[in-house]
């Protein structure tokens, strides 16, 4: 854009004349006045933004055009260089066009040299021009065809980008001392090619950036080509997915007991060596829990069946982890979320939940009487295994945490806060097995009231919208996050499993085909949603930990999200196992298994692995390969007069 500066030259006109016969001389003090009305006198500085200013000066007498040219001179204040411009005389004009150069001071002196027609004198005038540092746009940038100036995610991007700028104004190679291309990892080195006007410029990149990757391309501020200032950039964009295979293929079976067998060692292997229960995560220390080894207990089921171990080795594990929660601390039988691995003590999950976490402690259960139903009564160890069992089952006191006798069940309950926590089991969510396990119940049993008015709140959990043309009988818009599919039906069979408000393996396998249908549309744009990778539910993410459905999706995909609804999705599911096996197994599989979650957006991978995450994985497929789990908890005779308690059918 330019912006005509104008300086109009007035001069007062001071007459002397001689009363003799001798020539009149005439001379011009000038004044130089803006055309707003701000008078600059001699010797003042004027601000300009425009490097090429039209500038004209008023005369007020015919001038002598000859000597036009030898009268005004701009030059460099610095190093006196002269500046070369176009002039002109009209209308009582005198024009002149220079180009300057941004952020420069500058003298511009007319001189005595300048006549009149009739040789008046001009007495001369100096001034200063200061141009302000211009700005150098970069009108375009682009990787591989693709603008990177614009608000949506580029991705797809090739291991060896190109990148294509324009700017405004000439740039130079000094430009590279600015620019840097890089990923958390490193910087990548580049070959510079620039344009005959130097205006454009071609970048590309000489290293392979690696897939899946969040990279930055930035230009740092203070770059400045003559004296234009190109403006600090800083743009994301990411590599495309290395499809090569990372890992031999198998047949789908194969791969579905590879990763049962591998996931189970996080359970096994990683076991708390004292209590043989879970950890929280894999670098939680002495921190167990109590619902993820529930999860565990089951996987102990599959990998005896399987022969992943032994049935001796299976039968020393449940016996050391029974030995431990003997002597850990209880709250009405309840056990806390997490507990100490060495001495059996309570570990506060938060500040006043220091007590009894009914649902972790009903995970808990889901997976001991699933495994006492695996055991044979006949062998005399294995009956021991069952009366154990038994034990604890019996003295878990369910009723307690109806907070004084209401028709609801409560989360928790702490000796020194009570129930201060005030969280009610109400609406639809991964607590199902809570109040079937607690309508189970020998010997401190809830009445069916709690379930119907207080879980089912009347039948206020029915949605019955319509989500991307999938039906969703019950919960919350879309599902919610995909856990609350798998927790509870670890061990319930959702197979012809229904009561007056929903189907629940319609339930299930709707909630899974909408998180499904929501990643393939991909309406945010994340970076590599697709049919192959999807999955929102509870899991790590950037910065901490959250619960990740489609109404809270930040680009966070958890493994464990499609893996654990395989029953529901198998085909999706399937397609999903592969996709992070072969093709994303480099980042995200591990010795235990596939690692947590991932975000590409944020170029996040980590490699925690957490119990609750770890176990609907192996428990899930197995439910899908042989029905094993679902079988052996529908089978035990208190959950089926819990079911039929609560007027919830099965077959």
């Amino acid at each position: 854009m330019k912006f005509i500066f104008s300086i109009t030259l007035m001069l007062l006109l001071f007459l002397g004349a001689c009363k003799n016969e001798e020539v009149t001389i005439m001379e011009f003090n000038a004044t130089i006045i803006l055309l707003d009305g701000k008078i600059i006198n001699a010797g003042d500085t004027i601000e300009i933004q425009n490097i090429q200013p039209f500038i004209k000066i008023g005369m007020p007498i015919s001038i002598d055009t000859t000597s036009i040219k030898s009268s005004i001179s701009l030059t460099d204040w610095v190093d006196q260089s002269a500046v070369f411009f176009d002039y002109g005389f009209d209308d009582g004009f005198i024009s002149i066009a220079p180009t300057l150069v941004p952020d420069h001071h500058y003298k511009l002196v007319i001189d005595h040299q300048l006549k009149g027609q009739n040789g008046q004198i001009f007495n001369p005038i100096e001034f200063q021009l200061v141009t302000q540092q211009g700005i150098n746009y970069l009108n375009e940038l682009s990787v591989n065809n693709s603008s990177l100036l614009v608000p949506s995610k580029v991705s797809n991007v090739s291991f060896h980008p190109v990148f294509h700028l324009k700017f405004s104004a000439p740039i130079d190679s000094n430009i590279s001392k600015h620019l840097k291309i890089y990923n958390n990892q490193k910087n990548y080195a580049y070959g510079l090619t620039l344009s005959q006007d130097q205006k454009q410029l071609d970048i590309e990149v000489k290293d392979s950036l690696p897939s899946l990757k969040k990279h930055t391309f930035e230009i740092s501020a203070g770059y400045v080509a003559e004296g234009f200032r190109v403006n600090e950039t800083k743009q994301f964009f990411y590599t495309k997915v290395d499809s090569t295979l990372k890992y031999p293929e198998l047949s789908d079976e194969e791969l579905l007991t590879k990763v049962q067998r591998e996931t189970f060692r996080y359970f096994y292997e990683g076991a708390g060596p004292n209590s043989g229960m879970a950890r929280e995560r894999n670098s939680s220390g002495n921190i167990v829990t109590s619902g993820g080894s529930g999860f565990g207990v089951m996987a102990l089921v599959v990998a005896m069946e399987r022969g992943f171990i032994s049935r001796e080795a299976g039968l020393t594990h449940i016996e050391k982890i029974l030995t431990f929660l003997e002597k850990a601390d209880r709250f009405h039988g309840v056990f806390s979320h997490w507990i100490d691995d060495v001495s059996g003590d309570a570990i506060p999950f938060s500040s006043k939940d220091n007590g009894g976490d009914l649902v972790e402690t009903s995970f808990l259960f889901q997976g001991l009487i699933t495994f006492r139903q695996y055991m044979q009564p006949e062998d005399l160890r294995e009956f021991e295994i069952i009366e154990r069992i038994n034990v604890l089952w019996n003295d878990v006191e369910w009723n307690w945490y109806t907070n004084g006798g209401q028709k609801v069940l409560f989360w928790h309950w702490s000796p020194n806060y009570n129930f201060e926590m005030n969280f009610p089991l109400r609406g639809y969510y991964e607590a199902m097995i809570t109040y079937v396990l607690a309508a189970a119940s020998n010997t401190f049993t809830i009445e069916k009231a709690a379930y119907h008015e207080g879980w089912m709140r009347n039948g206020a959990v029915k949605n019955g919208k319509v989500f991307y043309g999938i039906t969703l009988p019950i919960g919350y818009d879309y599902g919610g996050p995909l856990f609350f599919a798998h927790y509870s039906f670890l061990g319930l069979d959702p197979r012809n499993l229904k009561d007056a408000y929903v189907n629940y393996w319609d339930q299930n396998v709707a909630h899974s085909q909408i998180n499904y249908e929501y990643c393939l549309r991909n309406p945010k744009g994340n970076v590599n949603y697709n049919g192959m990778a999807w999955g929102l539910t509870a899991s790590d993410q950037p910065g901490g930990y959250g619960a990740h459905e489609p109404t809270n999706d930040n680009g966070t995909i958890s493994p464990t999200a499609a893996l654990g609804s395989m029953p529901y999705t198998p085909d999706a599911s399937m397609k999903a196992l592969r996709y992070f096996y072969y093709i994303l197994g480099d980042k995200i599989y591990g010795e235990n298994g596939f690692y947590d979650a991932y975000n590409v957006n944020e170029g996040w991978w980590t490699n925690a692995t957490l119990a609750i995450d770890q176990g609907p994985i192996i428990v899930m497929i197995e439910n899908h390969r042989t029905g094993l789990l679902w079988k052996l908890f529908m089978s035990v005779p208190e959950v089926q007069n819990g079911l039929n308690k609560l007027e919830i059918s099965y077959e």
